[in-house]
């Protein structure tokens, strides 16, 4: 058995690669998918595809359509949704991709510090697990595995 995860969450740290090492040395059958990682591949592909837009908020709302279809495509074929909020960037994606693996009824595994308790306690209630560490998240997904 093998299952897809869709791995949400701000693109500009290493957390993806390093949960990926994690399954790895568990030796998990899981298949990784997620957002676009090149920032400005993610931020230019609206107008790559539909042409130059006269401003920025049209650029950005070309863009969005564009990465909102990925999103729900990969998400929809995933079994599984991991998304990390962390402390240093923003979390807007991470909370719109954890509600729409909410929607969608996807599993959903949330890695948050502790910091972030109190303004994640209502996503965090509606998640299947809550983890604090990347390592956690890998073992909850290794348990899934588990026959004895």
């Amino acid at each position: 058995m093998e299952f897809t995860v869709y791995l949400a969450g701000e693109i500009h740290s290493s957390w993806r690669e390093d949960l990926k090492k994690e399954a790895k040395k568990l030796d998990l059958p899981l298949t990784f998918v997620g957002p676009m990682e090149n920032h400005d591949r993610s931020d230019y592909i609206g107008e790559e595809i539909l042409g130059e837009q006269p401003d920025k908020i049209l650029r950005d709302e070309a863009a969005s359509a564009v990465n909102n279809l990925r999103t729900e495509l990969l998400m929809k074929k995933s079994d599984i949704v991991v998304a990390l909020f962390g402390e240093k960037y923003k979390q807007w994606n991470t909370a719109m991709d954890a509600s729409t693996a909410l929607a969608l009824n996807k599993p959903l595994i949330l890695i948050r510090p502790e910091e972030l308790h109190h303004p994640l306690k209502e996503l965090s209630n509606k998640a299947n697990v809550t983890c604090t560490s990347i390592g956690q998240a890998a073992k909850v997904l290794s348990y899934i595995f588990e026959t004895e």
